[in-house]
């Protein structure tokens, strides 16, 4: 193991009900009701998917001015209504971590919400940050973490991925890469696809200590 790969919501930072709450008002606004558990289990997409994939469920195909002005509202609700904070235990174990190991973020979220957060929270902490705007295609595509792979220039057996959604766990086993989920917003069972699931950010560190003691142990 040589790098370690975080997607941002849900696994850095405590931020999706936010993000779940402003769509489901921006939604509102377009005569369609969304729950939040709908935007949950599409973490990882990017803006321009949630958009189609919520209308497509209504029957109804948005033009790409929907499209636009619907991501401008619900990025302007997300910033009124965030209250986002990092995970307990998180800070601690990436400041573990950044002594031995490259660490990157991939994340579905838009540009400036990504670099806000991750400034506020863990500045000079990652070596490459993939936002929503940056990877082009969002999760289930594996582009995003190829684009991250390829950028930390370390071949995919020697990468772990931590999710805490289906998407993005899809995304990162079609890049070839080892996943750890984190059920914070959603059942284990939707999250089965992992190759592991940690319980809470404190298994989390301890697994990647365990898989450090194997990889010692093993040279």
């Amino acid at each position: 193991m040589k790098a370690v790969i975080f997607d941002m919501d849900g696994v850095l930072v405590d931020s999706m009900p936010y993000h779940a709450e402003a769509w489901k008002q921006t939604f509102l606004t377009a005569g369609i009701r969304i729950d939040r558990e709908d935007i949950y289990e599409l973490e990882g997409s990017n803006h321009r998917q949630i958009v189609e994939i919520i209308f497509r469920r209504s029957n109804r195909v948005p033009a790409e001015k929907d499209i636009q002005e619907l991501n401008s509202r619900k990025i302007e609700i997300f910033n009124r209504i965030e209250h986002s904070k990092p995970f307990d235990g998180i800070k601690e174990l990436l400041a573990s971590l950044k002594q031995k190991y490259k660490l990157a973020v991939v994340s579905g979220s838009n540009k400036k919400t990504v670099h806000d957060l991750i400034n506020r929270f863990f500045p000079n902490t990652f070596d490459i940050i993939i936002d929503g705007d940056e990877s082009g295609e969002g999760k289930p595509s594996p582009a995003p973490y190829l684009k991250a792979i390829e950028r930390l220039g370390i071949p995919v057996e020697h990468c772990v991925v931590v999710e805490n959604a289906p998407l993005g766990i899809r995304a990162a086993k079609r890049a070839g890469l080892r996943c750890i989920a984190i059920p914070t917003y959603l059942d284990r069972e939707k999250l089965k696809e992992a190759d592991v699931i940690a319980e809470s950010h404190r298994e989390l560190g301890r697994y990647l200590r365990a898989e450090e003691e194997r990889e010692m142990g093993k040279s």
